[in-house]
């Protein structure tokens, strides 16, 4: 059991030193905010917030609390729900909020290379506007790219495209130690040696802090089109969507949604969407680089929701209509955390389970007493179970919630799933890793822990128990 330090006066006045004096904060604003994330867990309070500004300053922090054995957990924009940026034994938390610049976008070799608070609707806007595309799109844009990174955040693109790790060519990390290695670069292939950047995307800043990350670019499509398609049946929708797969169509979204979700999305940022009165639907975004070929898919895709039982296919075609939608969407889990009290299963399934898992869902939910609103980017299998409360009390709701969290996940790995899609584990997730992989995986988990972070001074308690 490592004893760590404490952060007293002689240990604030040499961080002062380091990033200066109105950098460094103990009481107030600074505090209140690094002690939460999106998740429901109770805040945990730091001992003292610090702000770097460069990666200098970084390594000078994690030099001073890996010699005197100070717990540090890195932040962004905490928006991350498995608590993974939760201070949970005090020391420091290390905001990296002032280091959010977009460095570099080299057109030459279809990069953009950007400090780790840069956010995910930044690079995508600044990428866009000279015509390439960072195609991971996580639902929450005001999520950073070093958080994505963190967590190998996947998204609603990654049914075509991808998550975050096909999308890293280089990282410069701050080790706990205080030593910057950099990892990768702007070759296309690299079979040097063990690759130390793939141990670093969704390690959920366990082995080191992100200071730099160089993003793949790819060509933006020319052509894009949405299908808005309602379904009298959960299971109709989703075995669409099987089937969409089966055909090869390659949506670059292929998003499943229960009337729940679009009711409570509705309330939330109060306008209408295209029909809110069936069961079940699904968001499928097309693209193409030709007019002729976006046609050709549209009618394919179109063709599969009505002959799987869609009520119909409204099509947005331009681009206004398609952004309205997509932003709708992309309110969803903020209209729930601000209408319900919830947690949710970041489960992800072998997309033909798709369909079954979203029937198992709603008997759990009949089975526990609560609302499962099962949504998420089905067209890659992971699927977002959130567990609505319903009335339990506290006690009740503590007890059901775990029960509730457990049933699905060991639904989802009797159907060769996964624990989590693109969420990680934190803190909150973390005692069931080793449901998913087994005491070997978790034992070898522990020592590649062990190889970075000797004194597990960097967001410790994190993944495993």
């Amino acid at each position: 059991m490592v004893s760590y330090r404490k952060v007293d006066e002689d240990i604030r006045r040499r961080l002062e030193a380091i990033v200066g004096a109105k950098n460094v904060s103990t009481t107030g604003e600074d505090v209140e905010k690094a002690s939460v994330d999106e998740s429901p867990l109770e805040p945990h309070t730091p001992e003292i917030v610090v702000k770097p500004a460069n990666t200098t300053e970084v390594s000078a922090i994690m030099k001073l609390a890996y010699e005197e054995t100070i717990p540090v957990v890195a932040q962004g924009g905490r928006t991350g729900l498995s608590g993974a940026s939760h201070p949970v034994l005090g020391g420091i938390a290390l905001s990296l909020e002032r280091m959010n610049k977009i460095l570099e976008i080299d057109e030459d070799n279809l990069t953009c290379t950007t400090e780790p608070a840069a956010l995910i609707s930044e690079v995508h806007e600044a990428t866009e506007k000279v015509g390439l595309y960072y195609p991971p799109d996580p639902g929450q844009e005001s999520g950073s790219i070093g958080g994505n990174i963190n967590t190998n955040a996947g998204g609603m693109r990654a049914a075509k495209y991808g998550v975050t790790r096909d999308y890293i060519q280089a990282l410069e990390v701050v080790f706990p130690t205080g030593e910057v290695v950099n990892m990768g670069g702007k070759n296309v292939k690299d079979t040097t040696g063990y690759s130390l950047i793939d141990l670093m995307i969704g390690s959920e800043g366990t082995l080191g802090v992100v200071t730099k990350a160089t993003l793949r670019l790819v060509p933006k499509p020319k052509f894009t089109a949405l299908i808005y398609a309602p379904y009298n049946s959960a299971y109709d929708a989703a075995k669409t969507v099987a089937e969409i797969v089966k055909r090869k169509a390659q949506p670059y979204a292929l998003e499943y949604l229960p009337q729940h979700a679009i009711l409570t999305i509705e309330k939330y940022i109060e306008r209408k969407l295209p029909d809110n009165t069936h069961p079940a639907y699904l968001m499928v975004g097309l693209e193409a680089n030709s007019e002729a070929e976006l046609e050709r898919i549209l009618e394919e895709v179109g063709t599969v929701c009505m002959e799987l039982g869609a009520v119909d296919a409204y099509l947005a075609e331009t681009a206004e209509q398609q952004r309205s939608i997509w932003e709708a969407r992309k309110k969803l889990f903020d209209a729930y955390l601000a209408l319900y009290e919830l947690d949710e299963a970041d489960v992800c399934v072998p997309r033909a389970a798709v369909p079954a898992f979203v029937e198992e869902c709603e008997r759990v939910a009949k089975r526990r007493g609560v609302i499962i609103a099962a949504v998420g980017h089905a067209g890659d299998g992971n699927i977002h179970c959130n567990i609505l409360r319903q009335g339990q009390s506290d006690e009740e709701w503590s007890v059901v919630l775990e029960a509730t969290i457990g049933e699905l996940i060991d639904i989802s790995l009797s159907m060769g799933g996964t624990v989590s899609g693109e969420h990680g584990l934190g803190y909150t997730k973390r005692q069931y890793l080793e449901r998913r992989v087994g005491r070997t995986q978790v034992e070898l988990m522990k020592a590649i822990k062990r190889a970075f972070d000797p004194k597990n001074i960097l967001n410790p308690d994190k993944v495993w128990c």
